[in-house]
């Protein structure tokens, strides 16, 4: 815990949860088996809750729903503080039902809050049923009753892009208040080409994430209600498409749909750590910004940042960079108190 030690935090903005009172409402409708949880660590969840095909099992350490190891496995990774939000299982992202995906939602949300009550450490992000009216309503319900700092959005909402006219209101509260927001990716472009291979996650991610970006840059959504935006993964294909992406706004005269370009509205977003190779994360940095990084672990998944510390010690890093990286940033963000 070397950074904790001289008083740095170290902020994990990428952490997950499923906790048990939440997968066993799941269970008790009928849209989740536990019965492999104890033995194997992993449950299956209805495909539409998930999103992924039927019958998948799901992993789930053990941390997903136990504080108490959560905490002993940031201790030993040095990290200070956890923003935690819901896998993109647990998003119903590509769900057309309404009363589904609203009460999924809802009761994630309390189940998230109830599991980070206990340690001030741990904060929750507030998850939205997006492409719905009531995606609004529970951000506020989240942020002013359940006390969570943060909101985490997936890539699409009712099987809808980011950019539908029915999440305008949600974008809106984020701007007002200048909430802090965490997009994971929750679904992939073209499924039945990803199915092999762990594509989805591997390949299908990095790429969603660039798709649902694009679409609230190019959409005119981020220039009209800007507030401090978190990508996934390092952001995935972002970093390396901007380029393209600022070159079809200049010479395209239907891609050119904002008064800002592009490049300016990609270079106000944040990016986190979880790259997983110390030269992509010196090019990230060097691209976007040390004030535009912040640690991401995707703890506790297998496809993990395990030692978060260490990694951004192998890059080389000038003045202040590194403490901004490690918490400084994400810790005003998310309105953090650093002691613990």
């Amino acid at each position: 815990m070397a950074a904790a030690a001289h008083g740095d935090p170290v902020v994990d903005i990428h952490a997950h949860a499923m906790p048990m009172p939440l997968l066993q409402w799941l269970e008790s409708e009928g849209l989740a088996d536990l019965s492999r949880v104890e033995n194997d660590g992993v449950v299956i969840l209805d495909t539409r809750v998930s999103g992924v095909g039927p019958g998948a099992p799901l992993p789930l350490a053990r941390p997903m729903y136990d504080v108490d190891l959560r905490l002993a496995d940031m201790d030993e990774q040095g990290v200070t503080h956890q923003a935690i939000s819901l896998p993109p299982f647990l998003m119903g992202s590509t769900c057309p039902d309404e009363d589904l995906v609203v009460e999924l939602v809802r009761r994630g949300n309390e189940a998230l809050a109830d599991y980070v009550a206990g340690s001030d450490r741990l904060v929750g992000l507030v998850g939205v049923p997006l492409g719905f009216v009531e995606g609004e309503r529970e951000v506020r319900r989240g942020l002013d009753q359940l006390g969570m700092p943060g909101a985490a959005i997936g890539s699409q909402g009712a099987g809808k892009d980011l950019d539908d006219d029915a999440n305008t209101p949600v974008w809106q509260l984020l701007s007002e208040r200048s909430v802090f927001t965490f997009l994971h990716p929750s679904a992939v472009p073209a499924p039945a080409r990803m199915k092999d291979y762990w594509f989805p996650q591997l390949l299908g991610y990095p790429m969603e994430t660039a798709i649902a970006t694009s679409r609230l840059i190019f959409s005119g959504r981020r220039e009209a209600h800007p507030f401090p935006l978190c990508l996934a993964h390092g952001g995935g294909c972002v970093p390396s498409v901007r380029p393209r992406l600022q070159m079809g706004w200049e010479r395209k005269e239907v891609a050119k749909t904002t008064e800002r370009p592009p490049q300016d509205l990609f270079n106000e977003l944040y990016f986190d750590t979880a790259v997983f190779d110390p030269t992509a994360l010196q090019r990230l940095i060097e691209d976007v910004g040390a004030d535009h990084v912040l640690v991401g672990t995707d703890y506790p998944f297998e496809l993990a940042d395990l030692n978060p510390v260490a990694s951004v010690g192998e890059v080389t890093l000038g003045g202040s960079a590194r403490s901004l990286i490690l918490g400084r940033t994400a810790a005003k963000l998310l309105g953090l108190g650093t002691d613990h």
